[in-house]
């Protein structure tokens, strides 16, 4: 596989070059750790007229894989050099998918499931609906919280391991941090080691927090990369085995991360009500994405926001605005939590068969888009619905 290895050189030669510079990260999971000393890039500009020579070999050799990945690589690049294209062509080249967004109406149903799901619980539609639910959640204090994942992600493990068909090993750290960043909870790793950080300043820690999140990081980040990982080592894959955030592989990682309680917990209360409640939230953040990226004005897409979702404060409406508006790796990477977990969502009410077929496909291989598209073709639009 010369010429994937040789874009994998590439890639880790730019992640060291941005290691070196500040904040901005190219590799988030290495699926094919090596300990051969790597030369850092020389500039961005280096690293893309050679991502660029790359993918016209791609692209003559017909290596689709290959040539999605660095596509989604030049756009990502072309960005963090002042390019600032459509939305919707920049998350196509990045994520894989469609930027059409959702009709009010859809969004407005999905509101709908979930004030319902929390009016079961007892939880309020308005101002004071976050405070609520953390409360029907059971609050624990944060010296608890790597414990109460360890134990959640041990309960269901041998449940997501039989959902998906994956025998790989992983071994987990758990560390805490406090940074200014939109992240709570974030999992990155090399091989079967898998690292879990706790965002001290962003995370609220709650029993069914822990098991949410020993679902979505530890079982499903976490146990999938690890399993591509073990599929890597054993078969001569035909994909790039670096996985970073603007590639289109995220779109299953959040998709199914998120989703994952609706597969493996569906009779969890609490758990699917808060899963509803994430996936309206969402979509909401999708139509603040759009709607910037279309013209509209901050006070606009504030009252907007605060329509929607009562409960949110001035800080996070300034927060969801400025990640989606002014990050470049945010404006793509971001829209990959709305589309999968839309997607997935719907996955989880298809029959067995088909459920079965894409989990374990999805432990298998880093899908885009276009390829979890074609395991369930009469699934909904990755990545909007104006019906």
């Amino acid at each position: 596989m010369k010429l994937r290895d040789e874009i994998e050189t590439a890639l880790r030669g730019w992640h060291a070059y941005e290691a070196g510079r500040g904040p901005v990260t190219v590799i988030d999971f290495d699926c094919a750790p090596t300990a051969a000393p790597v030369e850092p890039a020389t500039s961005r500009l280096a690293v893309y007229r050679r991502l660029a020579d790359l993918r016209v070999r791609t692209v003559e050799a017909g290596a689709d894989r290959l040539t999605a990945r660095l596509t989604a690589d030049l756009a990502y690049l072309g960005a963090l050099l002042g390019e600032h294209p459509p939305l919707s062509d920049y998350v196509q080249a990045t994520q894989g998918c469609v930027a059409t967004g959702w009709h009010g109406d859809y969004v407005a149903y999905r509101g709908d499931e979930a004030r319902r799901a929390l009016g079961a619980l007892g939880v309020g539609w308005g101002s004071e609906t976050v405070r609520e639910l953390r409360a029907v959640e059971g609050p624990i204090e944060a010296g608890e919280a790597p414990d109460a994942i360890r134990q959640a992600a041990a309960d269901y493990e041998t449940a997501v391991r039989q959902a998906t068909g994956s025998r790989a090993p992983f071994d987990l750290t758990i560390e805490t941090a406090e940074v200014d960043a939109y992240w709570a909870y974030w999992l990155d790793g090399s091989g079967a080691d898998v690292r879990l950080r706790l965002n001290l300043r962003r995370a609220g820690f709650t029993k069914v927090a822990a098991r949410q999140f020993a679902l979505h990081e530890v079982l499903g980040h976490g146990l999938q990369s690890a399993s591509w990982t073990a599929r890597a080592a054993a078969w001569e894959v035909p994909w790039a085995r670096l996985m970073s955030v603007h590639a289109p592989q995220q779109v299953l990682l959040e998709g199914l991360a998120q989703a994952l309680p609706l597969f493996i917990a569906p009779d969890d209360e609490l758990m699917v009500a808060r899963t509803k409640f994430d996936h309206y939230n969402q979509l909401v953040r999708a139509e603040l994405h759009m709607a910037l990226d279309q013209g509209a004005g901050i006070s606009e897409l504030a009252e907007h926001a605060r329509s929607r979702m009562p409960w949110t404060t001035e800080a996070a409406i300034a927060d969801v605005l400025t990640d989606r508006g002014a990050n470049p790796q945010l404006r793509s990477y971001l829209w990959a939590y709305p589309a999968g977990i839309d997607w997935f969502a719907d996955l989880a009410q298809a029959d067995e068969a088909t459920r079965t077929d894409v989990l374990q496909a999805a432990y298998r291989d880093p899908l885009t888009p276009a390829e979890l598209a074609a395991l369930w073709p009469s699934g909904p639009t990755i990545g909007g619905r104006l019906t």
